[in-house]
This record gives C-alpha cells, sequence and structure tokens, in this order.
C-alpha cells in the first residue's frame, strides 16, 4: 500500500489543490509572479508515525510560447531515493498559460510510478472550445482548465466573497476527458504544520472514489490566509492508513508571507 501511495497521493496532491468557479474565466492573476517556486513533502502513516515518502515542487517562470509571453509552470513528484528500489516515482506536469487570463495552451503529462508510464500532451483553442490531443478532438466549455493551470488560475478566486459550505465549481481536462469537480469552502483557521504556524483558509476538494483514495469529501486543504493563497497542508484518509504534505520551503513569493504567525 505504501508503494502505491507514494505514486498516487503525489498525483492526486497536483491535481486537486484548489479548483475556480466559471465566474472567473479570465480572471487576472494577482498571487504569484515568475520565479517561485514551492516545495511540499509528502508524508505516510498507517500505524501511528509520519515517513516521509516523497516531496513535490511547483516552479513557475515567463517564458515564449508560439510567439506569444506565457506563464510556464511545472508540478513535479518524486519518491525519495530511499524508496526508489521499491517503487519509483518520477512524475512530471506542465502548462503554458497566458499572462493574462490565466488560461492554458498546451499542456504535458509525462509520468512514471513503477512500472506505470504515461505520457499525455493536449494543445488547447479556447476559440474554437476544443482541446486537440494524439487521440483527437474534443469539445470544452470556455474555461477549461488542465490540471496546473487550475491550481496556479484558482490561487487568485477571492475567497472573502465565499460563505463555508458555498462550492466553487470548476472544468479541468484530463486523460481525454471534461471532468466537473468542486471544493466545498470550509472557512479560516489557524494551523501548525512542520514549516510554522499559519492563518490559512480552509477547504474540502471533492474527490472521486479510486483504488487508493476515498470519493466525497474526505480530502482537507489548507492555503495561506494572504495574498499569496501558498498551499500549506493537504491531508486525506486512504484505504489503509492516511497521507500528508506539508509545504517546507519557497522562494520568490509575490508578497511577504503575512499568515505566517511562528516559523517552526
Amino acid at each position: 500500500m505504501r508503494r502505491k501511495v507514494i505514486g498516487t497521493f503525489l498525483s492526486v496532491l497536483i491535481s486537486v489543490q484548489l479548483n475556480a468557479d466559471s465566474d472567473f474565466c479570465g480572471i487576472r492573476n494577482t498571487s504569484f509572479s515568475s520565479g517561485e517556486s514551492i516545495t511540499l513533502k509528502v508524508f505516510y502513516n498507517v500505524v501511528g508515525l509520519y515517513v516521509d515518502a516523497g516531496t513535490a515542487t511547483f516552479n513557475a517562470k515567463l517564458e515564449n510560447y508560439n510567439g506569444k509571453t506565457v506563464y510556464h509552470a511545472v508540478g513535479e513528484g518524486r519518491s525519495n531515493s530511499s524508496y526508489d528500489w521499491i517503487f519509483k516515482v518520477r512524475d512530471r506536469y506542465e502548462t503554458y498559460m497566458d499572462t493574462a487570463t490565466l488560461k492554458p495552451y498546451r499542456f504535458i503529462r509525462n509520468v512514471q510510478e513503477g512500472n506505470y508510464k504515461k505520457y499525455e500532451n493536449a494543445s488547447f483553442n479556447h476559440e474554437a472550445k476544443s482541446v486537440v490531443t494524439t487521440r483527437g478532438v474534443f469539445k470544452a466549455p470556455d474555461c477549461i482548465q488542465d490540471i496546473i493551470s487550475a491550481v496556479y488560475y484558482a490561487r487568485n478566486i477571492d475567497f472573502s466573497k465565499y460563505k463555508p459550505n458555498d462550492k466553487i465549481n470548476l472544468s479541468v481536462f484530463l486523460d481525454d476527458e471534461m471532468h466537473d469537480i468542486y471544493i466545498r469552502y470550509i472557512g479560516k483557521e489557524t494551523i501548525k504544520t512542520r514549516y510554522g504556524k499559519f492563518r490559512a483558509i480552509k477547504f474540502k476538494p471533492f474527490l472521486i472514489k479510486g483504488t487508493v483514495f476515498e470519493g466525497g469529501e474526505k480530502m482537507t486543504v489548507w492555503v495561506s490566509d494572504d495574498a499569496n493563497h501558498l498551499p500549506l497542508r493537504i491531508e486525506s484518509p486512504i484505504v489503509v492508513g492516511n497521507v500528508k504534505a506539508d509545504m517546507m520551503g519557497y522562494r520568490n513569493l509575490r508578497y511577504p508571507l503575512t499568515s505566517m504567525i511562528k516559523f517552526r
């Protein structure tokens, strides 16, 4: 079970941190800037002790794509080297998104989890409301996101407009399919992580039931209650045990991390 968790949790961590409502289609970026880097450590617990299982990172920078200046954002998940001989994980997700609207132009998924390998390459045509992959052309709503652009897009949500238990919807394209998902906004609270003590925004993303993660609103996510909306902690029960990821490092945030009350 631990071997499956290392790979699967890193994928879920990347894909469901935040989701944005269609009312925010074309929202402008005010939460991150080029050069930002975030590191999270992934822990697995089955007998009351959390074991350091892997690392997830998110990096964003300005690049040129088809003659346009875009944000190139990359999310990567890796198992620790001490686990590679058991179950090696090398996952990489990329998006190229518009700097003005944060809509994706291209999404690349290249993952290796043990003997399982998956490559996905999708191009988004927002004028035609379609997504093109090696398997065909798929119709898409105007506000379609990939799973990495959704993370950065949703960090710009003004959570002050929502009340506890409100749902925030999003359409995401993955594996040649459209997925209509949501998060349930829970509210604000103070949380102590392995990095420090923070004022945080708390919500629960709706998950589709799989072989490791239970379906429904079992996963809980906390992001910093400041202008960065930095992911701080993700927790979820699984079929056997629990998993948790804590933010353990960052560089080049757009704003001071004013939500931090105490460092460690």
